[in-house]
């Protein structure tokens, strides 16, 4: 058997048979015009394929905007479509194709023919295109059509005004992740489910099956085989529980991963699993029964090269190693659905992530936004459920009012009732900030930074739990504290210019000095860490994103300061918690 470090975009869900469609396509564009509508159907997309206009090409999967992309066009635009010749040979299977990510509305035909549309542009998505092909050469056309001030169009920090400003940035239109194709045999896996339980050293794997035929799973652990189960027939929803012979717990910093095969009649994927659970405990975060103090770190996916895309897997890797070099267990992964690949680096690491949406840009005082919020989480939920470093969900982050009127508190309740709904193993914070309506952990965000000031405050949380946070003063009766856990989910953010080549935006402007720079991390995440009832920080961020220069390294990731100063962070940050004493 194969491991699982693969070149796969998806290394949870490996199937043999499969090619990259990445590389140079032929490409062209719309620059926004005024009262651009989206299409309806796919007449648009057929009437531009059949007008030939390719005045570019593109290397997929960078967006137009980007510097990796060959283009660099970072202005509006309305409409990005792509065309590539491909060679495909059936042998008896049928053929998908997948899309890892594309904004924001992608239309597909293949060989000048429809095969499918898909809205959102941060979940990955495919089309069964067997009928549409022929053995030999066939042509893909891509349509992809966006507008960032679309009230119900989810931009995330993508910039809606023509340049980057505070903490939004540069655009990204059309496709920014792997594209690819995949044989499957008539009877296919669909998708899968992996529940472990590291108590009852048991796994069990529940899967969508099309067609009929004979199920079986197996698990590995460097190379051996310590589990196993079958069905000699199945159909539609089945369940296999492994035995595990050996257990190896996933636990922070060090991932464990056991391999994982699954079959059904002829068809096979390889996948993985981490042996963990989680669980809230009073004021305390367990992973597998063992408090965990958050040392985390905002991370916002965002590369100088390719913006939403990293250029290459050390691209990705780096990131995390850099965060842990410095003493943080995990990130926030920041308005932005990241890729499967990251999350699969993260998975190895043992490095703790929240999942979290692109939820920026929204109309949410609209109740109209629960279809298009949830038809786009749901799939981020389907394709992200087995990841073990995801050990919470947060689908919307800081939901400030919409041009003035209030939030639809019904959109967070809704939207958190259904991720429960589908996945009851892990916590979920509704919002991150503000406004909270529902939710199993009241974060905040407190960019407050006299320390004194900063420390007096959760001090009082203790002592007379009394929770102070500017939100619940300047907007009385908006949101309410009832007892849950608490973590400080953003704070900090001090700014620090590295690059004159922007002007430069961030918080706590007044630091001169390294060593005030210093004073003031280490001041405020000490009085995090000695809090017995905050089980868990995340600075802002590990690295500047354009104007926004408050990382603790450069856009490009070079280090800020001196090595000293590194040091001292790590030391503060790898503290044992009060919470983990107690």
């Amino acid at each position: 058997m194969s491991n699982i470090n693969s070149n796969h975009p998806n290394p949870q869900f490996e199937r043999e048979n499969w090619e990259s469609l990445n590389g140079i396509w032929d490409f062209g564009f719309q620059k926004k015009t005024r009262g651009f509508k989206f299409s309806n159907d796919e007449s648009t997309c057929i009437d531009i394929r059949n007008r030939g206009e390719y005045t570019h090409k593109i290397n997929v999967p960078f967006c137009i905007e980007s510097e990796l992309s060959g283009i660099g066009y970072t202005g509006f635009v309305n409409m990005v479509w792509y065309r590539k010749k491909i060679t495909v040979n059936k042998n008896g299977k049928r053929v998908f194709l997948h899309i890892g990510a594309a904004d924001h509305l992608t239309t597909v035909l293949v060989n000048s023919k429809p095969v499918g549309r898909h809205k959102g542009g941060y979940t990955s998505f495919s089309f069964d295109i067997t009928d549409y092909t022929v053995d030999g050469e066939n042509e893909i056309f891509i349509l992809c059509e966006d507008d960032v001030k679309n009230p119900f169009v989810i931009r995330g920090k993508q910039s809606e005004l023509l340049k980057s400003h505070h903490c939004d940035y540069t655009r990204t239109t059309g496709i920014w992740q792997s594209v690819y194709i995949e044989y499957v045999p008539e009877n296919y896996i669909k998708n899968f489910k992996i529940y472990p339980d590291v108590n009852n050293a048991t796994v069990t794997v529940s899967a969508n099956l099309i067609g009929t035929g004979s199920f079986s799973c197996e698990a590995y652990y460097n190379g051996k085989c310590v589990g196993k189960a079958n069905l000699e027939f199945a159909a539609g929803n089945s369940a296999l529980q492994l035995k595990l012979d050996e257990v190896h717990a996933w636990e922070v910093g060090n991932g464990r991963l056991y391999e994982l095969r699954i079959k059904f009649g002829d068809d096979e994927v390889k996948s993985y699993f981490g042996l963990r659970n989680v669980r809230l405990d009073g004021y305390k975060f367990l992973i597998n029964e063992k408090s965990v103090f958050q040392r985390l770190v905002l991370d916002q996916g965002f590369y100088k090269k390719g913006i939403y895309t990293a250029e290459n897997d050390d691209e990705l890797e780096r990131d995390i190693r850099l965060s842990m070099e410095l003493g943080f267990n995990g990130a926030r992964l920041h308005q932005k659905v990241f890729d499967p690949r990251f999350l699969y680096f993260c998975d190895k690491a043992g490095y703790i992530v929240w999942g979290e949406f692109a939820n920026w840009g929204l109309d949410y005082s609209n109740p109209k936004s629960v279809d298009v919020f949830l038809s786009e989480w749901k799939e981020a939920l389907e394709r992200d459920f087995n990841h073990p470093s995801i050990i919470g969900w947060c689908p919307f982050n800081e939901t400030w009012d919409y041009r003035g009127r209030k939030q639809y508190d019904p959109l967070l309740s809704t939207v958190y009732d259904y991720t429960k709904a589908v996945d009851s193993t892990r916590p979920c914070i509704d919002t991150s900030g503000n406004f909270h309506v529902k939710t199993d952990i009241y974060d905040l965000h407190d960019y407050s930074y006299d320390v004194d000031f900063f420390k007096r405050n959760y001090d009082r949380f203790v002592t007379e739990n009394y929770l102070y946070e500017h939100v619940l003063v300047d907007n009385p009766g908006r949101q309410k504290y009832t007892g849950q856990p608490v973590f400080i989910s953003e704070y900090g953010g001090i700014k620090w210019t590295a690059d004159s080549a922007y002007k430069s935006w961030g918080y706590g402007e007044d630091v001169k000095t390294e060593q005030e720079f210093l004073d003031r991390y280490c001041g405020l995440t000490d009085a995090i860490i000695t809090n017995v009832k905050l089980f868990g920080f995340c600075y802002t961020q590990l690295y500047d994103i354009e104007q926004e220069q408050n990382g603790l390294y450069t856009y490009d990731r070079k280090r800020k300061f001196s090595d000293d100063i590194y040091e001292q962070i790590r030391e503060t940050n790898i503290k044992i918690a009060a919470i983990e004493e107690i």
